[in-house]
Order: C-alpha cells, then structure tokens, then sequence
C-alpha cells in the first residue's frame, strides 16, 4: 500500500510507502539526531538539523529524509536548493514536512483505513 486516493481523486503517498520510495530517491536530505528527533514529532526540517543534501536539489523538490545512519524515516518537500541551503541561517526551514515514520504512533487508524 503506497498511499490512498481522496475525495477529490488525488492520490496522497502515506508513509507505508518510504521503502519503495528510499529506494528509488533522487532528492535526499540526512538529519542530525537533533534534527531527526524533531522531524519525528512532525515539524519541519530546519538548517540547524540538517547533516547533508543531494547536490543540485530544487526548490519544490519531493525528496526522502534519512537519519545520518541511512535509514529512511520520512519524506517532505525542499524548500530551499541546495546552493540556498548553504548560506541559511540555522533557524530557517530547509525542507516542508509530509510525512515520517512516527505517524505509525500518531495516526495508526488514520493509515490503515
């Protein structure tokens, strides 16, 4: 199951498809462990978290979110390139939130139904 259909017949990715998605990225961001932890609770990826970004990511980019050791734990939207990222100050927001492993806690009925 790679996601759902709405009510308005967009498809919505859920987070049961990382591992096909991980696989086959072309966009990926790596967080720090204090990133990580904060993406996990479902906020954005600010500069300050961020480890490392594929080079020549676009703005508006679908991308998958690892932590440091390569695992997959979500996946979001850049909001800045790769060449922004490089001058951003530490507070400013790197990548758009869509959806991360924790939703399995969050929203467990949500995502099987």
């Amino acid at each position: 199951c790679f996601g759902k259909f709405t009510k308005t017949k967009k498809f919505r990715v859920t987070i049961t498809g990382l591992d096909f998605l991980g696989q086959f990225a072309e966009h990926k961001i790596w967080l720090k462990s204090s990133g990580e932890q904060s993406f996990l609770y479902g906020n954005h990826v600010l500069k300050a978290g961020l480890g490392r970004i594929t080079e020549d990511t676009p703005l508006n980019q679908g991308c998958v979110i690892y932590s440091m050791n390569g695992s997959p734990i979500g996946f979001g939207t850049t909001a800045r390139s790769t060449a922004d990222c490089r001058k951003l100050e530490p507070t400013k927001i790197v990548a758009y939130h869509e959806s991360d492993v924790g939703e399995y806690l969050r929203d467990e009925t949500e995502i099987w139904s």
